[in-house]
Order: C-alpha cells, then sequence, then structure tokens
C-alpha cells in the first residue's frame, strides 16, 4: 500500500527522470533510502557514456555502495520511477535490498511483473519485495512526454528539405537535437528545458554567427532555479535549415518567424536573454544582454553553401533596445546573476 513517504522518494525519483530527460536520455530516475535518508541517486545516461550499464537504478546502486563502503544493502529501500529490467534487478537482488518501488509498470522490458516476476523466482536466495504503482500516473506522463516528442524531431528530420535551402549533417554536432518547428516550409531548431508551468521562462537568442549552444553554459544554472529556457537557432543557423538565398534573411522575416515560434510554445513571464545584434521579437518583456559577441566554432557552417545566413546578418543594422540589465559573458556566473536579477518578474504559474 502506498505511503506518503513513498510517494516523497518517488518524487526525488521522478526530480532524476527530469534531469535524464533534459539531457536527451530516457527520463528514468532512482534513489535509494535507507534509515529516513537518501544514500544514492542515479539517472538514466546510457546514449551519451555509451555505456548499456548506466541506468538509473545501477547509477543509485552504485553510489550506495559506495556510501556505505559494501556492496551489500541491507535493510535500503529502491525508489525507481519505471519498472526496473533484468539487469537492474539482477543488480537489486545481487544487492540484498530489502525492497523495490517502481512507478509505471514497463510491458517490454519490466522483470517485476510484466514480462516476468523475477523477484518471485523461489530458487533464488534472496527474496526482495517489489511494490509497484507509486506515482504511476507521473511516471508514465513523463515517458509518455518524451517518447512523444522523440517521435515529432524524428517526423521533422525526414521531413523533405526545400529545394532553396541546405541541412547542415549531424555529424556536425555533438550533442542530442532539441525539437524542431516548421516556418514557411523551412526547419527551425530549438531547444526547450526545464518544466512547461515555470514561474519564468528564458527565451535565449543568439548574434550571428552563433547558435543556441551558446548559452549551453547558463542553461542549467536557468532549470536549477526552476526556470524554463527556449534557445531557438535562427534560420539559416545551426540545426535549422539554411536557405541558400540571401535576401530571404531580414530582420523582419525572422521576427515572423520567432512570433510563430512563440505562438506555438505558449511562453509566460518570458525574460530575453541576447547577444549584441541579435534579432528581438516583437515582445513587451525585460531584455538581458550578453555583452560577449557571438563566437563561431565553425560547426554550424560546414561550407560556404550554408553561410547565406550570416553574410546577410553582417549587413544587418544592430537592434537598438535598451537592456534592463548586463551580464559580461554566457557563462554560468552570469547566469547566477541574471537569476538573481530575475526574480522580481517571477510569478506564481495560475
Amino acid at each position: 500500500m502506498q505511503s506518503d513517504d513513498d510517494a516523497a522518494w518517488m518524487r526525488a525519483a521522478l526530480a532524476l527522470a527530469h534531469e535524464a530527460a533534459q539531457a536527451g536520455e530516457v527520463p528514468v530516475g532512482a534513489v535509494v533510502v535507507r534509515e529516513g535518508a537518501i544514500i544514492g541517486r542515479g539517472r538514466n545516461a546510457p546514449v551519451r557514456s555509451h555505456d548499456p550499464t548506466q541506468h538509473a537504478e545501477v547509477m543509485a546502486l552504485r553510489e550506495a555502495a559506495r556510501h556505505l563502503g559494501n556492496y551489500r544493502l541491507d535493510g535500503c529501500t529502491l525508489y525507481v520511477t519505471l519498472e526496473p529490467c533484468a539487469m537492474c534487478s539482477g543488480a537489486m537482488l545481487h544487492a540484498r535490498l530489502a525492497r523495490v518501488v517502481f512507478g509505471a509498470p514497463d510491458p517490454k522490458t519490466g522483470v517485476a511483473g510484466s514480462v516476468l516476476d523475477l523477484f518471485a523466482e523461489p530458487r533464488l536466495n534472496h527474496h526482495t519485495r517489489i511494490e509497484g504503482g507509486v506515482l504511476a500516473g507521473e511516471c508514465a506522463a513523463l515517458l509518455q512526454g518524451f517518447f512523444s516528442q522523440r517521435r515529432r524531431a524524428q517526423r521533422a528530420q525526414a521531413q523533405p528539405l526545400r529545394e532553396d535551402a541546405l541541412r547542415t549533417p549531424e555529424a556536425c554536432f555533438a550533442g542530442p537535437a532539441g525539437a524542431y518547428f516548421f516556418f514557411g516550409g523551412l526547419r527551425l531548431h530549438y531547444l526547450d528545458e526545464g518544466p512547461r508551468d515555470a514561474p519564468l521562462a528564458w527565451l535565449c537568442l543568439h548574434a550571428s554567427p552563433a547558435w543556441s549552444e551558446a548559452w549551453r553554459g547558463m542553461l542549467p544554472v536557468f532549470t536549477q532555479a526552476g526556470h524554463r529556457v527556449v534557445a531557438p537557432d535562427l534560420i539559416g543557423f545551426g540545426r535549422s535549415d539554411k536557405p541558400k538565398k540571401e535576401a530571404l534573411h531580414t530582420p523582419a522575416w525572422h521576427r515572423q518567424a520567432l512570433a510563430a515560434l512563440l505562438q506555438q510554445l505558449a511562453l509566460r513571464n518570458v525574460v530575453i536573454l541576447a547577444q549584441p545584434g541579435a534579432v528581438l521579437p516583437a515582445l513587451d518583456a525585460p531584455l538581458v544582454q550578453v555583452l560577449q559577441g557571438a563566437v563561431d566554432d565553425g560547426a554550424p557552417f560546414p561550407d560556404a553553401g550554408h553561410r547565406a545566413g550570416p553574410r546577410a546578418f553582417a549587413r544587418f543594422a544592430a537592434e537598438q533596445r535598451a537592456p534592463a540589465f548586463t551580464v559580461p559573458d554566457a557563462g554560468a556566473d552570469s547566469a547566477r546573476a541574471a537569476v538573481e536579477y530575475s526574480a522580481r518578474y517571477a510569478r506564481p504559474s495560475p
């Protein structure tokens, strides 16, 4: 029977699952609890680590074992947002866990009652008590939302390319893609991290020849503050499609694309974070300006054919709007200063 304590510990595991989703991993989180305290935490990380054993449960077991100085975790309970697989279940049994509590069932690989019940095997020399269904709805909704977004991204990736545009090969990028939005038949890529009902949303706008990765060092600070962050690649930059005709790139056209994206995302309580020379949307929102200009690392523009956007931007007049606050660069310290400044704009969600 679910207790208040079980729900509280599962929420701690859910927070780790959200972190996994933001890192592009299947959103599963786990915690190991002993005597009313968390001694091990883990979140899925097999994709980025290139390690099939880095499931949330295994990571949490490893941390708990280091904490206790013993691979036997007697008297411990593991909470995980998804029914464990055979690998993780075997590790749990070897650890001699007293109890395992999971959230959503996994009808494809779960071995705590879905595909089979390893924990009920009478021939094993240790028996761990298993309970499922704690916050099952929230755990399942997180997984369903993640896979739905990934399917949308895959469909967008397969979208036929306009004849007048180029698409940078994925091999040019190190990290996983975010989401995609279509404007005028062209694909616009954007990062969208943090809770959708956050009290404040950062709209991070790059100048030329940069792209959304310019904000990578600031994103964790914003999301840890409980804020939402949206960082688009303007069309012609980064992972977005790149029209070959310079005449298409005008400030007005890019503002239209941003307006369409903002309407789609329904951002609330927005603060704009922008590099000097960025195209700013027609949005009544405070502006935080990053004094450091754009830096081109070469990755988004593999050859001259992809550079129509930067060539056109070089002729734009810089946007004239007085910032409400400035920070020196796009680092973590600047992000913390911006979060402190933005506290006056954060409002509770209705």
